[in-house]
């Protein structure tokens, strides 16, 4: 399973991007092997210790929780592979649903009153992060940072304010 190097010419060293590898080996040199043998390990695991973990309930229960979860997962992805980061992504989901539920339940609205409520200071907060990343060309880590301490602080004196 070595990889055989083409002829060689003129004396010229061969490239190593032109080595024939086997198919084997390109396989076990991709990165994201390990995480498919992790995640086979932990199912097959679960799958001999838990006698209900096969159930199609339990796998509802997984699902859900990982929708949960891949729905701030992907974006956050998607800006990492930018090159971006956002640290007030976690803050923004508790700070949006402290929202909802004190549009819902202190001003008595409708729950979806409360919801569009959430989406829209949402977005005014993603609106600012963009904004004050495109005009002052501070890393995004910086002002993300800065977001994520400002949403945190108003979390506290908004539950402190209405317990």
């Amino acid at each position: 399973m070595t990889a055989t190097a083409p002829p060689v010419k003129d004396g010229a060293p061969a490239d190593e991007r032109l080595l024939r590898t086997s198919p084997l080996r390109t396989l076990l040199g991709r990165p994201e092997l390990g995480s498919v043998v992790g995640a086979v390990a932990v199912f097959l695991f679960f799958s001999l210790v838990a006698d209900s973990f096969l159930r199609a309930s339990s796998f509802g229960t997984v699902l859900y929780a990982a929708s949960t979860i891949g729905i701030m997962a992907v974006p956050v992805a998607l800006l990492m592979i930018g090159g971006e980061f956002d640290l007030s992504a976690g803050v923004l989901v508790t700070s949006s649903a402290l929202i909802s539920s004190m549009f819902s339940y202190q001003m008595t609205a409708n729950v979806w009153v409360g919801v569009g409520v959430s989406l829209l200071v949402t977005l005014a907060v993603g609106a600012f992060n963009g904004v004050m990343l495109t005009r002052t060309r501070l890393p995004s880590f910086i002002i993300t940072l800065g977001t994520f301490l400002m949403l945190t602080g108003l979390n506290l004196g908004l539950t402190k304010l209405i317990s």
